[in-house]
């Protein structure tokens, strides 16, 4: 099922009820954004999670493809 929503003029947008219905989202909720090269996935914020710690987190899971033994090799002088 693909959704689309439309951005506003400040830039934000509605998650449409199908995404809201499988994250199980009410009004309030937080939400949280991990980016991978060009694509995003949304996922419902744990309860209790900082935007400061979901930031932290969101950028550790895109990181992953450079947590590699090699990665640490040819970086270990850095």
């Amino acid at each position: 099922m693909d959704s689309v929503s439309r951005l506003t003029t400040k830039y934000q947008a509605t998650i449409p009820a199908g995404v809201r219905r499988v994250l199980g989202l009410k009004a309030g909720d937080r939400v949280s954004f991990a980016i991978k090269g060009r694509t995003v996935t949304i996922t419902k914020a744990k309860p209790g999670m900082d935007e400061a710690l979901a930031w932290r987190l969101t950028q550790a899971h895109a990181m992953r493809d450079w947590d590699t033994p090699e990665d640490d090799e040819a970086f270990r002088d850095l």
